[in-house]
């Protein structure tokens, strides 16, 4: 049974309050049926956090899990709901209400947003589910790996299925580009650059000193352009 502890550390911050001995009691009596009161309990803990995804009553959170889990044990939609909603199965029925319109309503709950979230949450990847198999399959292929009768061709196939499916995971290796592209303000740099090289070469062969051409200076004129200031700093 769950208590009231367990259903307020289940609740979402924002239903913390509603957790009370009223909602306990109805959770904990949500089926006559002990098996599936058990499944309605678990799966009212484990999906709740589907409350955080919209402007849901804790009420109809309750109703929907009660729905689900009876899917889960495998009973179609019709089965599942009126399970689930026995009064509302009974007032159908004292309505005479006909197949299609019981099917109506029905489809319509299935559609349900909060039902359909609480699906969503209750899949296992089938991967999962069938792991059994996957293990059985590895198995038959190590047999035909192993076993002498089979052609050559067999062997070296199941060989390389196994070899395939158990292979460990590729180290992925994250790749930085570091190059540096060329741009517009890059290739202004080294036009400028190359302009005051050729202005110091022009210098030292008018006999200007060394000294003053090392403390030639690049002035900035406008954004997009530069110039080259050959007055010696004084």
């Amino acid at each position: 049974m769950l208590t009231l502890d367990e259903l307020k550390e289940a609740m979402p911050p924002q239903f913390k309050k509603a957790a009370t001995v009223s909602l306990l009691d109805k959770v904990n009596d949500a089926s006559e049926n002990p098996i599936a009161a058990q499944s309605i309990r678990e799966n009212f803990v484990s999906y709740s956090s589907v409350l955080k995804d919209g402007r849901f009553k804790i009420e109809d959170y309750l109703n929907a899990c009660k729905y689900v889990s009876f899917k889960m044990m495998e009973y179609n939609n019709q089965e599942a709901y009126m399970r689930a909603f026995p009064d509302r199965w009974a007032a159908l029925k004292a309505a005479a209400k006909s197949s299609k319109e019981i099917s109506a309503y029905v489809a319509n709950y299935n559609k349900n947003k909060l039902v359909n979230l609480i699906l969503e949450q209750s899949i296992i990847p089938s991967w999962i589910m069938n792991q059994d198999v996957y293990q059985k399959a590895i198995d038959t292929q190590l047999e035909l790996m192993m076993d002498e009768t089979c052609s050559a061709k067999v062997r070296t196939e199941a060989a390389n299925s196994i070899l395939t499916h158990l292979k460990k995971p590729e180290t992925k290796k994250v790749e930085l580009d570091i190059g540096v592209k060329d741009n517009s303000g890059i290739e202004q740099l080294r036009q400028t650059m190359a302009e005051l090289a050729e202005n110091q070469m022009n210098l030292i062969r008018q006999g200007a000193k060394t000294k003053d051409i090392a403390h030639q200076r690049l002035v900035h004129i406008h954004e997009d352009e530069d110039m080259i200031d050959v007055t010696p700093n004084p």
